[in-house]
C-alpha cells in the first residue's frame, strides 16, 4: 500500500470529504479530535459533511432513534461552527450513488485488501462468524464516499489511516483497469493537539460513544454540573502532582492532552501551566475551560433541535448540493465501466 504522509493546507481551495455517525450523543473526542478541525477547514477547502447513517445500519439501530440521531448530530455540526451556506451537510444514504459506486468498486478490490482490515477483527471480535457482510464490506463503502466526490484531502484520526489507504489503492486499480487518471489520490489530514481522546475511565481506550459507562466522556450535550461531575471522578493516580513522571501515566496524559487542546496550546506549555498542580487543582481548571467552551455549543443545539423543520431544510440542501456532485461522478462510472445508457 502506498505511504501516507500528513499534509498541510493548500493555498488553493480542494475538496474535503468526511463524515460522523448518527449514534448516539457526540462527545469531546468528536469535537477536538475531527469537529473542530472540520471549521477550520472551511477556509481552504470545499466541504462536504456527511452523516453516515449507511455505516450505522453495520449494527442494530432503532429506526426512529436513528432519525432522532440524524437531526442531533446535524445540530451538533452547526453548533460547533460548520456553516451550511459553505458547506454541504447531508445524510450519505440520500444519495443512491454512495451504495451504487461501492458495488462498482467492490468488484475492483481483492478479498486480500478487506482480510487486512484490523478495524473488522477488533469489532466482530470471536463472532466473527456471524458478522454481517456490510461489517466487513463498509471500509469498500467509505472509499465509494470519498471517491464518489473526487475528494483531494480526507480528515482522519491515527484508526482510519488503514482505511484512506484501502481507499487510494482502490482509485489506483480502478484508475489503472481504465487507463484514466480519474480518481484523485485522497491524502490524509491530521490536524490538531488531541487526535486521539481517551476515556476519563481508562486512558489507555479511545473515548467512545459505545462505551457503557457514561463517565467516560463529556457529551457535548452536557450541562456545567454534568461537565464539573465527570471531571471529578474521572480516573487519576497517586502521584503528587500532574507533571511528575507522567510520560508512564495514560490517564494524565490524556486530561492534560484535553487541556492543552481546549486552550489551542501545545502540551509543553500545558505541562508548563499545570505540572506542578495536584489533581483536584488541575480537575478544576480542566472543568472551567471545558464548560466555557462547550457551553455556548451545548445552548445552540437546543436551540436548533426545537426547529426539526429548520433542520430538515438544512439537509435538504445539502442533499441538492451534494447530488449535484455525485450524479456527475456516477455517470462518468458508467460509461468507463461499459454499462449502457439508454
Amino acid at each position: 500500500m502506498p505511504s501516507l504522509v500528513t499534509s498541510h493546507l493548500p493555498l488553493a481551495t480542494q475538496r474535503i470529504l468526511s463524515g460522523v455517525q448518527p449514534t448516539g450523543n457526540l462527545h469531546l473526542g468528536n469535537y477536538l479530535g475531527a469537529i473542530r478541525n472540520w471549521v477550520q477547514l472551511q477556509e481552504g477547502y470545499e466541504c462536504l459533511y456527511m452523516i453516515a447513517d449507511l455505516h450505522a445500519i453495520t449494527v442494530p439501530q432503532d429506526p426512529e432513534a436513528l432519525r432522532k440521531a440524524t437531526r442531533e448530530v446535524t445540530a451538533a455540526l452547526i453548533a460547533c461552527g460548520i456553516d451550511p451556506k459553505r458547506s454541504a451537510i447531508f445524510p450519505q444514504s440520500a444519495i443512491a450513488e454512495h451504495s451504487e459506486l461501492a458495488w462498482i468498486l467492490g468488484c475492483h478490490t481483492p478479498l486480500g485488501w478487506l482480510n487486512r482490515m484490523t478495524q473488522f477483527k477488533e469489532k466482530a471480535g470471536k463472532n466473527r462468524e456471524n458478522a454481517v457482510l456490510g461489517l466487513y464490506s463498509y471500509p469498500v463503502l467509505m472509499a465509494a464516499d470519498v471517491l464518489l466526490y473526487k475528494a483531494t484531502h480526507v480528515p482522519v484520526g491515527e484508526d482510519q489511516k488503514q482505511h484512506l489507504e484501502l481507499c487510494r489503492d482502490i482509485a489506483g486499480t480502478f484508475n489503472r483497469n481504465y487507463d484514466a487518471e480519474f480518481f484523485p489520490l485522497p491524502e490524509p489530514l491530521i490536524l490538531g493537539q488531541a487526535t486521539r481522546v481517551m476515556s476519563l475511565r481508562d486512558g489507555t481506550k479511545k473515548m467512545s460513544k459505545s462505551d457503557e459507562s457514561d463517565y467516560s466522556r463529556i457529551n457535548l450535550t452536557d450541562d456545567a454540573d454534568a461537565i464539573a461531575k465527570k471531571f471529578k471522578k474521572a480516573t487519576s493516580d497517586s502521584f503528587p502532582t500532574v507533571g511528575e513522571n507522567i510520560e508512564n501515566r495514560p490517564e494524565a496524559i490524556n486530561l492534560l492532552t484535553l487541556y492543552a487542546a481546549l486552550k489551542s496550546i501545545n502540551k509543553e506549555a500545558a505541562l508548563a501551566e499545570c505540572g506542578d498542580k495536584n489533581f483536584s487543582t488541575f480537575k478544576q481548571m480542566l472543568t472551567d475551560i471545558a464548560v466555557a467552551h462547550l457551553s455556548p455549543i451545548t445552548a445552540k443545539m437546543r436551540e436548533l433541535l426545537a426547529e426539526p423543520e429548520a433542520i430538515n431544510q438544512i439537509l435538504v440542501g445539502g442533499i441538492s448540493r451534494a447530488r449535484a456532485v455525485a450524479g456527475g461522478t456516477m455517470q462518468e462510472v458508467k460509461e468507463m465501466v461499459g454499462f449502457l445508457t439508454v
